[in-house]
């Protein structure tokens, strides 16, 4: 008996992983079309992200599997950080102070329910 799996990575996504694993463990373990409805009504950025990055999941299980959606969870959300754009902020008395501007990478798995 072998699960069907599926994937989809987003990578070097302008956004702090901290921000994205927030949504992350809401949505893990749900139905496709139910964490989609979940995301959609979501006031962050990260919520927009993750939502494409799972819509081309559910696409990759359908075009290249020829899965249900309707049978699929998410199985996992894995966020980790990418590398970060370093940029610098003028301070007082002519100093200046690092700024790290995070990304992430987003990896979405969905797998069939077995019944």
């Amino acid at each position: 008996m072998s699960v069907m799996e599926v994937k989809a990575v987003s990578r070097y996504v302008r956004i702090s992983p901290q921000k994205v694993r927030k949504l992350a463990d809401v949505i893990k373990g749900k139905a496709v079309e139910t964490a989609l409805d979940t995301l959609k009504f979501m006031p962050h950025k990260a919520a927009g992200i993750v939502g494409k990055t799972l819509r081309s999941a559910a696409a990759n299980a359908e075009q290249n599997t020829n899965l249900d959606i309707d049978d699929m969870i998410v199985r996992n959300l894995i966020v980790d950080q990418g590398p970060s754009l370093k940029r610098y902020k003028a301070r007082a008395r002519g100093r200046g102070t690092r700024i790290l501007k995070r990304t992430s990478h987003i990896t979405v798995v969905l797998a069939e329910v077995s019944e």
